[in-house]
C-alpha cells in the first residue's frame, strides 16, 4: 500500500509477460494491478460499514472481503520488505515514509473531528485513529525483518505469537498493538514468499480453482454472519473481550490465518498480470487509503447513510460503486501531486549534511 511496497528490479516475478514489463519498467504491474484492487476493497468494505440495516447478504460480502483484504496488502508488503536492513539511510525512509505521514494524518484527523463531530476529540499519537494503524505497525514489522530473516520456522513462530496475543488480555490500545501482533504472520509470510509462489497464483489452473473456493468462501460466510462475531476480523480484542473462551483465540487466530492465505492466493489469481491503466493507481493507493476515511466519515456525520434509498438492494451497490470511483480518484496523480508533501515528505532539510572528503 505504501511506497515502502514499491518494487525494484529483482523483485519481480519470473513470469514472462509480467517480467518483461517490470524489466522495461522497473515495476511488475501484477502488483500495482493487486494493490489497486485490493484498495478498491478497502473502500467498499469501509462504506459499507455505516450502512442501515445492511441486511444478511452485505454482511456476508464484508466478513467475505474482510477475511483477507488487509492480509494480502500486508503480504504484499513483506514481499517488498526481503532485502530490508537497519541502515540509517533505511531506517530514515521508513519514518519520513511512515511515522511522519502518520503524525501529520493523526494530527488532521483530530483537527477534522473537532471541527465536523467531535469538539473534545482528544489527540493521541499512542492511540491510532481508526484506519491510521497500519502505518506504526508497518514500521514496526519493517523494523523486525532481520530477525524473522534469521530464525528457524519464522511464519510458524510468528503464527503462535499472534495466538498468544489473541488469548492475552491487557495488551492495550497504544498503538494498536494487539492488532500488529496478529496481523503480524501475514507480514513474515511475505518475507518468506519468492517470485515462483506468485507465479503458481498466476498460472490459468489457479484461476479455475479459485472459483469454486471463492462460492464455498462466501457461503461459508453467509452462514457464519448471525453466528460469529465481525470483531474477529478487525483482530483489535482478545479472545476474552469478544466475550470467547481463551482458547478460541488460538483456534480463531489458526482459521482466519488459513482463510485468509487461501482467499489471497484466490484474490491474487484474478489480478491481471499486464499493464492496465490501473497499474499507474497501484503506485498510489497510500494516498487513497489515507484520505477516503475523510470522505466516509463525512458522509456519516452530514447523514448521507439516513436516507431510506440506501437501505434498497440498489441503494448498497450505488454506495459500492461510489466507494469504488471514489477511491480511484484519491489515487490519481493530480491527487498525489497535491497531497505528496504531506503523505510523502523527503524532509532533506532535517539530515544532517554529509561530511565533505577530506583534501
Amino acid at each position: 500500500m505504501t511506497s515502502l511496497t514499491s518494487q525494484t528490479p529483482g523483485h519481480a516475478p519470473t513470469e514472462a509477460g509480467a517480467a518483461a514489463a517490470g524489466a522495461r519498467s522497473g515495476r511488475d504491474p501484477f502488483f500495482d494491478n493487486a494493490k489497486y484492487l485490493a484498495i478498491v476493497l478497502v473502500a467498499m468494505g469501509h462504506a459499507w460499514e455505516p450502512l442501515p440495516d445492511s441486511g444478511r447478504v452485505v454482511e456476508a460480502l464484508y466478513t467475505f472481503v474482510y477475511t483477507f483484504h488487509m492480509p494480502v496488502f500486508i503480504v504484499i508488503a513483506g514481499y517488498f520488505s526481503r532485502s530490508f536492513d537497519l541502515r540509517p539511510e533505511r531506517v530514515w525512509k521508513l519514518v519520513t515514509q511512515l511515522l511522519v505521514p502518520y503524525v501529520i494524518f493523526e494530527v488532521a484527523y483530530t483537527v477534522f473531528e473537532r471541527v465536523v463531530e467531535r469538539p473534545s476529540q482528544p489527540l493521541t499519537i499512542v492511540d491510532p485513529y481508526w484506519l491510521l494503524w497500519f502505518l506504526p505497525a508497518l514500521f514496526i514489522w519493517r523494523l523486525t525483518t532481520p530477525v524473522w530473516q534469521v530464525i528457524r520456522q519464522p511464519v510458524a513462530v510468528s503464527v503462535a505469537i499472534a495466538a498468544m496475543a489473541s488469548m492475552m488480555n491487557g495488551i492495550g490500545g497504544d498503538l494498536q498493538l494487539q492488532r500488529v501482533l496478529q496481523f503480524l504472520p501475514f507480514y513474515v509470510l511475505g518475507l518468506r514468499l519468492r517470485p515462483y509462489h506468485f507465479d503458481l497464483v498466476r498460472r490459468p489452473m489457479a484461476r479455475i480453482l479459485s472459483l469454486p473456493v471463492c462460492a464455498v468462501a462466501l457461503l461459508v460466510a453467509y452462514w457464519a454472519v448471525p453466528r460469529i462475531s465481525t470483531r474477529w476480523f478487525y483482530r483489535r480484542q482478545s479472545a476474552e473481550e469478544l466475550a470467547s473462551p481463551v482458547w478460541a483465540g488460538a483456534a480463531m487466530t489458526l482459521l482466519l490465518f488459513a482463510a485468509a492465505v487461501v482467499l489471497s492466493a484466490c484474490f491474487l489469481a484474478w489480478v491481471p498480470n499486464r499493464k492496465l491503466w490501473m497499474s499507474a493507481l497501484g503506485a498510489g493507493t497510500i494516498y487513497g487509503y489515507l484520505l477516503h476515511g475523510f470522505v466516509i466519515r463525512t458522509a456519516t456525520y452530514e447523514n448521507f447513510y439516513d436516507h431510506a434509498f440506501l437501505e434498497t438492494p440498489l441503494g448498497r451497490i450505488a454506495v459500492t460503486v461510489a466507494a469504488a470511483v471514489m477511491v480511484t480518484l484519491l489515487c490519481t496523480s493530480p491527487v498525489r501531486r497535491v497531497f505528496r508533501v504531506v503523505v510523502e515528505p523527503r524532509m532533506k532539510w532535517a539530515l544532517k549534511p554529509k561530511p565533505k572528503p577530506a583534501p
